[in-house]
């Protein structure tokens, strides 16, 4: 029996597409993958137990598997692969809240989104909010490690999966850690499977701490009209403290926010800051009014403090949909290397070089709090010599983060767009521990190949 017959005979019939234009959706993210290949099909499982169905059938036959969340992937990580199986997750959402030990229990296609509203009906918070979280998954998050614009206070993904249910290559379904804030017994292998971009196992289930709501917050804007003035008042702010939000546009990106919402921002500024500070009780006034201080001290054209809520979110949806309105502009290659902070003024500067001497548009955001940093270089999709320099341009701000000690990925993953540059940064040792972890708990290498590791 092929695999094809194998899974529509042991999976329910709405689980398994095999149609080409309905597989369609499911072959690419948002990195848009040009060589994204056609699968023989896409299963869309229910249940752990479908998913130790799936990967028993694929191990057999030796095809691969591609773990699939929401699609909201930015390096073409779960890039469908020809001949192989794209493993959806979209359908398994179940939520359940614990307000007692503040854990929630989350399958993995549940929204980032939706985790925050089923905890907020307790009073509790989930902080990591990437810019994506009302459409991206709970488990896309977990396989690249996701942070957001809290994470400068708050922390990143990692900080707050306490267990997890894994499938293995070989179909057993494994749990790891649980709900457990101290637990050391063995190795930490739930840590391992975070930021893994489905290449050692599939999550079917996560144990997520939770806390306490969070407090209103007061809001900071700044605007600067150098970006070393900018850069220097990140770096002096978080000297001194570690607010709830510290996030940098630079002035290619606010002026295509301001082209899609129209709020008034200088187009002139060659930077903004949006800051928050939730401190409790009067002690937020007083943090927000030393972050003004700071930025004034810094030459700030502009400084701008509410404590209005609406007002404040206003500025933060600004940030949030730097993205979607940089990528109005063209085709993008999107990027988020991270540098050490002191080094964020040297990065942001190098990469205005970059686009300069390369002649294309490098729109740059950042969770400027810890210097994870997301270039967008825009692509005109009918100049091929405009694309050539972009892709060069791509490679040249890799070696800019790394050469200032920083990283090609903070938060987005490796995926297959990056794979390339994974083994330099590494070096040879690492690149071969990670290598020998991959073939020791996926030896047939049937989980998402190509992806992360090359030369397998």
């Amino acid at each position: 029996m092929d695999v094809v017959s194998s899974l529509t005979s042991a999976l329910p019939a709405s689980a398994v597409i095999t149609d080409p234009d309905s597989m369609d959706a499911y072959r690419w993210d948002r990195a848009n993958d040009p060589d994204a290949g056609v699968p023989l099909a896409v299963v869309r499982a229910n249940s752990t137990e479908e998913v130790q169905t799936v990967v028993r059938i694929a191990a057999e036959a030796k095809v691969p598997i591609v773990p699939r969340g929401a699609g909201s992937g930015l390096s073409g990580g779960s890039s469908a692969i020809s001949g192989g199986i794209v493993l959806s997750l979209d359908r398994m959402r179940e939520i359940s809240i614990d307000p007692i030990t503040r854990m929630a229990v989350v399958q993995p296609g549940a929204f980032n989104a939706e985790v925050k509203a089923a905890a907020a009906e307790h009073g509790l918070w989930y902080p990591p909010d990437p810019s994506s979280f009302e459409f991206c998954s709970i488990g896309g998050n977990i396989a690249t490690n996701a942070g957001g614009l809290c994470c400068v206070k708050y922390g990143v993904t990692t900080d707050y999966v306490l267990g997890m249910t894994v499938v293995l290559a070989d179909g057993r379904a494994v749990e790891l850690g649980g709900p457990r804030l101290k637990d050391v017994a063995g190795l930490p292998l739930t840590k391992l499977f975070v930021g893994s971009e489905g290449t050692l196992g599939v999550i079917t289930e996560v144990t997520l701490r939770l806390i306490p709501a969070q407090l209103p917050p007061t809001t900071v804007v700044a605007m600067f009209r150098r970006l070393d003035d900018a850069t220097k008042a990140v770096l002096d702010i978080a000297r001194e403290m570690r607010p709830s939000m510290l996030e940098f546009m630079d002035r290619a990106s606010i002026n295509a926010v301001e082209d899609e919402l129209r709020m008034g921002l200088d187009r002139e500024a060659e930077a903004m800051l949006v800051m928050q500070s939730d401190e409790p009780g009067e002690h937020s006034g007083v943090q927000a009014a030393r972050l003004q201080e700071i930025c004034s001290l810094n030459t700030a054209s502009e400084c701008y403090l509410t404590e209005d809520p609406d007002e404040g979110e206003a500025f933060v949806t600004a940030r949030r949909i730097a993205i979607p309105a940089v990528e109005k502009k063209g085709a993008l290659l999107l990027e988020d290397v991270g540098v050490p902070l002191p080094k964020l003024g040297d990065l942001v500067l190098g990469i205005e070089r970059i686009a300069a001497e390369r002649e294309v548009t490098i729109a740059v955001i950042a969770h400027a709090g810890d210097g994870n940093t997301h270039p967008l270089l825009v692509l005109d999709p009918k100049d091929e010599e405009q694309q050539k320099r972009a892709q060069i341009a791509y490679g040249e701000v890799m070696d800019l983060a790394t050469g200032l000690g920083g990283t090609i990925t903070g938060e987005h993953g490796v995926g297959r767009l990056k794979a390339p540059w994974l083994a330099p940064y590494l070096g040879e040792d690492v690149m071969e521990l990670n290598h020998r972890i991959k073939q020791a708990l996926d030896p047939d290498n049937i989980f998402n190949p190509g992806s992360v590791y090359t030369g397998l």
